[in-house]
């Protein structure tokens, strides 16, 4: 059976988030370096990530600015917003809680 190599459910705004909690990127960086830092186990594919994008712009958690990238280009650069950043916290508080609890179960049950 093939091996899926997409994100856990639910988790692609808080791994944005948590990407761009170091440093503002452009899309494609943010793609980029999600399979980079999860050694290349994890990838996001455009017609995901753009769509979690615009909704982090909608609740406010990042914002976007035009920048001219280092090959001449225009890209949207994405920021994570103070907000963005107390969100990115619950929602890593969250996922803990419940990797933990799951853990249990497989080691106990």
């Amino acid at each position: 059976m093939p091996r899926e190599t997409g994100l856990p459910p639910g988790t692609l705004m808080m791994l944005v988030l948590r990407v761009l909690s170091r440093q503002p990127m452009h899309g494609y960086a943010i793609a980029q370096r999600i399979h980079q830092v999860s050694a290349e186990e994890l990838s996001v594919e455009e017609g995901s990530l753009y769509p979690a994008l615009q909704k982090l712009l909608l609740k406010g958690w990042v914002k976007a600015a035009w920048r001219e990238s280092e090959s001449g280009r225009q890209v949207r650069e994405y920021r994570i917003t103070p907000s963005g950043r107390r969100q990115l916290e619950t929602e890593v508080a969250e996922y803990r809680r419940m990797a933990s609890a799951i853990g249990l179960l497989l080691d106990q049950a």
